[in-house]
């Protein structure tokens, strides 16, 4: 669009200050010319008068061409919570999340543009975010390998700190698949299971993830919703599929999480059904109809006191490693990890690290989030960002205390009184309490 028509509209809104039309086309005008400044201060004057979707979303272009693109999905993410629908939105979000690196999540959004306009293509979304047979996935949603195979693009140089777990799993997983002869002359299997436990949201997927993309394995991540069905015997049928995926992508990390929901004790099921899947997954760990070389099981839990003690004999999950809250090193990195991309002052890391002692990971996403809502909240006022600093994380810290305090109080009294083989003394090294 030509200056002059820009000049004119300017002209006509000095004598029409509260037309909303011509406002709109003042700032599509300006966003289409590259005038981002201009822009953003048109379209957030339409914002302070009016709820329009129009002009969140053209606030939220104007954004991304100003590589603002935290600031930019907020805002689409916002729409899109509050019911937007429209194939652009979904492409911008898209496009945006990508710039981020956040992969999974614009993976899930060019799917969902994709079920509003299954014709849609796009060269660049198609080559990062179209998965080997994506099409045929909108349509076969019961199809495993379509669903949970994935290729991690994470690896140990991504996880600050916690160089304990690093190194048990290093010993256990990684070492035999690089040197598989020497495992192999003692007779020793490439395989086998790990229990990670500790409490929620400490990094246990991610750990997982990052375990796979070291040695370069595919990665199949499943839960309990994954598994369980209501007609009987498709439970079974679902947990050998899943194992049977794993057998035919070795090297693979199939990574099962809240397994003590899967692995509860057999003696407490009441159920015939519930006895039987645990019967199956038990012989799936053992391989008896086929063999798991090259597959490397990654259990998950919060409660591994609920575990059936047939989990943790030889060959199943015969490493049990605690997973702690993140330590100093590690929370700092998370810090810097979650805050990358948003609009931020002066962080001391360090001194925001020293107060989260005994905050999950998750813990310091919410702190982060209550920050990000509190700024949005005085951003609105004139549709300009304003950076995150140290005292706005400090304050939130104050809405939010650290969710592992249940957890560890429950874990005291096991490591305390149901101890018998020392399987919970890391918790009581990490509480400093003497056995």
């Amino acid at each position: 669009m030509s200056e002059n028509i820009i000049d004119n509209l300017k002209e006509a809104l000095k004598h029409s200050p509260d037309n909303t039309p011509l406002r709109f086309l003042l700032a599509d005008a300006l966003l289409a010319n590259n005038r981002l400044e201009e822009a953003e201060s048109e379209f957030s004057a339409l914002l302070k008068t009016t709820n329009n979707n129009n002009a969140k979303f053209g606030l939220a272009n104007v954004h991304f061409k100003k590589a603002n693109y935290s600031v930019c999905n907020v805002i689409l993410e916002d729409l899109i919570q509050n019911g937007a629908n429209e194939a652009k939105i979904f492409l911008l979000h898209a496009r945006a999340l990508l710039k981020e690196n956040s992969l999974s999540k614009a993976m899930e959004t060019y799917r969902r543009l994709l079920s509003i306009d299954p014709d849609f293509s796009d060269e660049e979304l198609d080559g990062k975010l179209r998965l080997k047979d994506f099409d045929d996935m909108l349509e076969m949603e019961d199809e495993p390998g379509n669903r949970f195979l994935q290729k991690p693009n994470i690896d140990f140089s991504d996880v600050g700190g916690m160089e304990a777990v690093k190194k048990e799993i290093e010993l256990k997983i990684i070492k035999p698949l690089q040197h598989p002869e020497l495992y192999r002359a003692y007779g020793k299997k490439i395989g086998g299971g790990i229990l990670l436990y500790g409490p929620p949201g400490c990094g246990k997927t991610f750990i997982a993830k990052a375990t796979a993309g070291t040695v370069k394995a595919k990665f199949i991540s499943v839960s309990l919703n994954d598994i369980l069905d209501m007609w009987i015997g498709n439970s079974e049928k679902n947990l050998h599929e899943i194992f049977e995926l794993a057998r035919v992508n070795t090297p693979c990390v199939l990574f099962i999480d809240e397994i003590d929901a899967l692995g509860a004790s057999r003696s407490d099921m009441k159920q015939s059904s519930g006895r039987h899947l645990i019967n199956q997954f038990l012989q799936e760990l053992d391989g008896i109809d086929s063999a798991n070389e090259g597959v490397l099981i990654i259990g998950a839990t919060n409660t591994p006191w609920n575990l059936d003690g047939a989990f943790r004999r030889p060959g199943r999950f015969d490493r049990i490693i605690f997973i702690p809250p993140p330590d100093m090193v590690t929370r700092q990195s998370i810090l810097k990890l979650k805050l990358k991309g948003k609009p931020v002052g002066t962080i001391d890391s360090e001194t925001v690290a020293k107060k989260t002692e005994g905050y999950s990971g998750a813990d310091i996403d919410a702190i982060i989030d209550i920050a990000v809502e509190k700024k949005l909240e005085d951003s609105f006022k004139d549709g300009f960002p304003k950076p995150l600093e140290t005292n706005d994380l400090i304050s939130a810290l104050k809405k939010h205390k650290p969710s592992t305090q249940e957890w560890f109080a429950t874990a005291k009294n096991f490591a305390t009184f149901a101890n018998e083989s020392g399987l919970y003394d890391d918790i009581l090294t990490f509480l400093k309490v003497k056995k």
